[in-house]
């Protein structure tokens, strides 16, 4: 299974529009479905935020550009919302996958989806 059919998998919830995997340190970009694609700073501003999320606590994160509130952020989720729609980043232990709702998601049913395609991803080493 290429790296693609895990975004492709993502974004076939409904409850994202676009996901991407990169690396853990945020140098590539493994997968990308919908065409999410994030700036060197902002990668590297999650990256970082895994380590120490107070930075992101308190300014939050950008993502394709856009501020995103955050609303979570812990050595394994980061959560951002800007207006009605949002971002959910998920750490494993050599990727960090990342996927945008859409306005008219539940974020509680959004984070199901993704929390579990990580936890996939740690089961099988990733």
């Amino acid at each position: 299974m290429s790296w693609n059919a895990y975004t492709d998998n993502i974004v076939a919830s409904t409850l994202f529009d676009k996901a991407a995997i990169y690396s853990a340190d945020g140098a590539g970009v493994w997968a990308n479905t919908g065409n999410l694609t994030l700036q060197p700073g902002e990668i590297q501003a999650i990256v970082s935020g895994f380590a120490d999320p107070s930075q992101l606590q308190m300014n939050g994160f950008h993502v394709e550009g856009v501020k995103q509130f955050c609303i979570k952020a812990d050595e394994r989720s980061i959560y951002g919302k800007h207006d009605l729609e949002g971002v959910m980043c998920v750490k494993t232990k050599q990727a960090i996958i990342i996927a945008h709702y859409p306005t008219g998601v539940v974020a509680g049913n959004a984070a199901n989806v993704i929390e579990k395609m990580g936890d996939y991803l740690i089961s099988v080493g990733y």
